[in-house]
């Protein structure tokens, strides 16, 4: 697999290729608030742990809601809830199709912010290794901007999204796509604010803020939809 070089500076930019072909999983704690939680009668997010599989759509995110003991997980396409023990205590099979109309326009359970929390934190949290699958359809319109096309096994905002990089530190500007489980007219900016460094020297984009995009792709300042900050991040190998 050839990497445009856009692709190789931003796997540079964070750890390597070596480190992200190796990677086993990513453990992180995220905060996050603003108005899709409160548009889906959901609390906010305040140091949630969460455990990913670095090359498949796999994540546990506890708690994912108001009870500390619930553990929300993704398997592929499917979510379940666990308890501090491990049982399993309710799940849903295919979990994208449960999104297409009904309450879910007014408000989320615990099942669908499992599916929606932990297949967007996957999908951001392992973007390093997302730039190496063959499944993805990369491309580079531009020098800095790279254009993805999902294939239909990978959960996901949206089938294109579009990612904006520094040209000279390879690092993540903004990542732009249409939110689909929320409707066909959410197309957002997730704009990364600060950058940080973990203990071992790894920089991760820590702080990030989602918007509503401009008809020109731009980010408006408001509403703010997600604030989201990860305290902490470490690559498994």
């Amino acid at each position: 697999m050839k990497l445009s070089e856009t692709a190789a500076k931003a796997i540079a930019a964070y750890g390597g290729i070596e480190l992200w072909r190796n990677a086993v999983s990513v453990e992180t704690s995220v905060s996050a608030s603003g108005l899709a939680f409160i548009l889906k009668r959901r609390p906010f997010f305040s140091h949630s742990k969460m455990t990913m599989d670095a090359h498949r759509p796999s994540c546990r995110f506890t708690p994912i809601g108001r009870d500390p003991a619930i553990t929300g997980v993704l398997d592929g396409g499917d979510v379940r809830l666990e308890d501090a023990q491990g049982q399993v205590i309710k799940e849903r099979r295919n979990a994208r199709s449960y999104f297409k109309a009904g309450r879910r326009l007014f408000y989320w359970d615990d099942l669908d912010m499992t599916y929606f929390a932990n297949y967007a934190s996957w999908n951001y949290f392992t973007l390093p290794a997302l730039l190496l699958r063959g499944d993805i359809d990369w491309s580079e319109p531009e020098p800095g901007r790279l254009s993805a096309v999902f294939p239909d096994h990978i959960p996901t905002h949206s089938r294109v999204q579009q990612f904006r990089f520094d040209r000279k530190t390879g690092l993540l500007i903004q990542h732009d796509y249409t939110a689909d489980i929320i409707s066909p007219l959410a197309t957002a900016a997730n704009v990364v604010h600060r950058h940080s460094e973990n203990a071992d020297g790894l920089t991760y984009p820590s702080e990030r803020v989602v918007t509503p995009r401009s008809f020109k792709g731009n980010p408006l300042r408001k509403p703010v939809l997600i604030h989201l900050y990860l305290h902490d991040y470490r690559v498994i190998r």
